[in-house]
């Protein structure tokens, strides 16, 4: 599905812009920092969700999409967004089966608001979801046998390719593009793109370090094997996924002051924080470019 072949409702702004962010903090090691802003590239598919749904949908072909994510999942947001949008059924399973008897919270009221139907399931079983077996029960209990599912970020061999234009599109701005990675699949889509123009460098938000083998695993589904240089710092998920200390917190007010670009905390605010550090560490050779990838804002 490109740009030009989706319904006016969900047609991106292709390609995202990309804006210099002069930054002292950069400056006096010699390094640029760029903004890959693809935040705006739709409003509602917000950043690389465009990029990882728009195939999936292709690949429905109008049929159910079920999906999977956590209490505040961006990615069931927008699933659900794209459901209204393209007048989809979308049913999202979601952690934690003792959610199901309290008050949604806005980001799943959200959800429901937009038609998703909403499934609690223990985390156990949320744990076994790749398991065919575990996969065939959760369908039959939400009554959506023929769906087409996505897995939990909406990270599979077509949203990987989907996310190869990001790459496609940096090619030749920076020596470095950096992304924040959740379950991999833009960075491994990004890296693809950017071939040998420049390497990848991805800052994990959860803790365990198994990105790398999801991401090998990725780009041999997608690809058939590797592509593209590409490396991981795991030292920058400051407690664990949506965990946002108060001194990442301060850290992107004061981004946000200084630019004057808001600041999703969850993935975004890591990245830029790690690149900080980084820049001052002198990871960047002096004369580079560095494009940060803004794959978010903030919610609501």
């Amino acid at each position: 599905m490109t740009s030009s072949d989706v319904p006016a409702g969900l047609r991106p702004r292709l390609p995202s812009p990309l804006q210099e962010a002069v930054d002292a903090r950069f400056e006096r090691h010699g390094v640029r920092l760029l903004l890959k802003r693809d935040d705006l590239v739709h409003p509602e598919l917000v950043g690389n969700k465009w990029r990882k749904l728009a195939p999936n949908l292709a690949a429905a072909g109008g049929r159910t999409v079920l999906t999977f994510g956590g209490a505040y999942s961006s990615h069931l947001r927008a699933t659900a967004a794209a459901g209204r949008l393209l007048g989809l059924r979308t049913v999202g399973v979601v952690r934690g089966e003792e959610l199901a008897d309290r008050p949604l919270n806005p980001s799943l009221a959200r959800c429901a608001a937009d038609g998703m139907r909403l499934c609690f399931v223990a985390r156990s079983v949320y744990r076994r979801k790749a398991d065919p077996d575990t996969l065939a029960e959760v369908l039959r209990a939400a009554d959506a046998e023929d769906a087409y599912v996505v897995p939990e970020g909406g990270s599979n061999a077509a949203a990987v390719r989907g996310c190869v234009e990001l790459g496609r599109e940096l090619a030749g701005a920076a020596d470095v593009a950096a992304v924040a990675c959740g379950t991999g699949g833009t960075l491994a889509g990004l890296a693809a793109g950017l071939a040998g123009s420049a390497r990848t460098l991805g800052i994990p938000v959860l803790r365990g370090g198994f990105l790398t083998a999801e991401i090998r695993a990725l780009q041999t589904e997608a690809f058939g094997g590797p592509r593209g240089q590409w490396s991981l710092d795991e030292r920058f998920h400051h407690g664990g996924y949506a965990r946002v200390p108060e001194d990442l917190e301060t850290f992107a007010a004061d981004f946000e002051q200084r630019h004057g670009v808001p600041l999703e905390r969850i993935y975004v605010a890591k990245l830029l924080r790690a690149l900080v550090t980084l820049a001052g560490e002198g990871a960047f050779p002096r004369g580079s470019t560095v494009a940060a990838v803004i794959t978010g804002r903030p919610f609501p």
